[in-house]
């Protein structure tokens, strides 16, 4: 099994037709992730606030510089997410097929590096890291 991102990427208008259906949208997508869970390849999903609240690090010079976002245009903003864990990539993709999204919007698929791909000498996840640093273990 490998673990995929279905990145939700809207426009401007398609984000407007989204808050203009949201009760359906809604009620779509909670019986989307019931059919996710029931299938066994359900991780997470989560909405990401309004793109104008956010903030931009930018590390481009010698320190980094905090301005008001968001950091590029509304076509390069995502959304949201889900996280699958699935048999393929292209499970993946049928699975983003089947995702209530309104006319305009796109869903990029995205493999999920695994633990067994970070390099040489870096044993565990990065959570395992921070969870052993905490603890005064390294």
């Amino acid at each position: 099994m490998s673990k995929y991102m279905l990145i939700m990427r809207g426009t401007d208008e398609s984000n407007a037709a989204l808050m203009a259906g949201f009760e359906e949208l809604a009620a779509s997508t909670y019986r989307y992730i019931e059919d996710l869970v029931k299938a066994g390849v359900f991780i997470a999903a989560e909405g990401l606030d309004d793109a104008g609240q956010s903030v931009v690090v930018d590390f481009s010079g010698e320190t980094p510089v905090v301005t008001d976002g968001p950091y590029g245009e509304t076509k390069e903003l995502f959304g949201g997410y889900f996280m699958l864990d699935v048999a393929s990539k292209q499970e993946a993709v049928e699975w983003a097929k089947r995702i209530p999204a309104v006319t305009g919007s796109k869903i990029e698929v995205r493999r999920v590096a695994g633990d067994d791909e970070m390099p040489e000498g870096i044993d565990g996840t990065v959570e395992e890291l921070a969870r052993r640093e905490s603890n005064g273990r390294s």
